[in-house]
């Protein structure tokens, strides 16, 4: 592990800061054509509701799903964000509550629970992950669906010794994920956003986890795996495939 203990630092996301720049984001899941393809899945899934984001954010998805008609609760921890989403437009069709998504229950009778952008890595236990799937259930009304989006974690993309792999480099953002404890599967994000001749940085530590991993936290909730895409184009998801969107179904 490095000398700095990243784990006891707090989620990024409380950080004002953070909150204030998220939707100045540049990356791919912020493109409108990826908005539009992932709310019609959500939608499409959640039939005539209600849905329940959880870490529902800036409502990146959840305001646009919510204009299509379903009902739509958001659960968050970060106050911060959840105010930036509050003073968007079309933010009173969002029930939000300020929550932890390994515990708050916003009700039994949803559709469909959703969490999206990586953001199972953010529990950084395998304890806490299994409750945020218990949870999702408890959510769910039967036959109701959890819906995952992550990335595969990119171990074997690693030369032989090296623990640095770095996943964006351009102008304006520089990010590296170093994979400090193999063990207890934690990563950590290293960001260098640019801007001008100014530079805020941010290391965040994540558990990365497996596709299988999640199948089975799924079962121990009572859910079965009913669909795994590549992307929210719904390519098919292969060995090669470098994140996944995965939908388990409550019996």
């Amino acid at each position: 592990m490095p000398d700095h203990d990243y784990l006891s630092a707090s989620d990024a996301h409380l950080d004002p800061l953070v909150a204030a720049a998220y939707d100045d984001s540049l990356d791919d899941h912020f493109k409108p054509e990826v908005i539009r393809g992932a709310v019609s899945i959500l939608a499409e899934l959640a039939g005539d509701g209600p849905a329940v984001e959880f870490a529902v954010g800036t409502g990146r998805l959840a305001l646009p799903l919510a204009e299509t008609g379903v009902g739509v609760h958001g659960i968050d921890i970060s106050e911060p964000m959840l105010e930036r989403l509050q003073n968007k437009p079309g933010a009173d069709l969002v029930n939000v509550v300020i929550g932890d998504m390994t515990s708050t229950l916003v009700c039994t009778d949803a559709r469909l629970v959703y969490l999206v952008f990586n953001t199972i890595m953010n529990l950084r236990t395998q304890e806490h992950q299994v409750a945020c799937f218990r949870n999702a259930a408890a959510h769910l009304s039967t036959g109701g669906r959890f819906l995952v989006e992550t990335i595969v974690p990119e171990l074997r993309q690693l030369p032989p010794g090296e623990t640095i792999r770095p996943f964006e480099i351009s102008s304006q953002h520089l990010g590296f994920d170093e994979y400090v404890d193999l063990v207890n599967q934690i990563s950590i994000s290293h960001h260098y956003f640019i801007d001008g001749d100014q530079v805020r940085t941010s290391s965040p530590a994540f558990r990365y986890v497996w596709p299988s991993e999640l199948d089975l936290m799924a079962e121990l909730a009572g859910l079965k795996l009913e669909a795994r895409w590549a992307n929210w184009d719904r390519d098919s998801f292969t060995g090669d495939s470098r994140s996944h969107v995965s939908v388990w179904q409550k019996r």
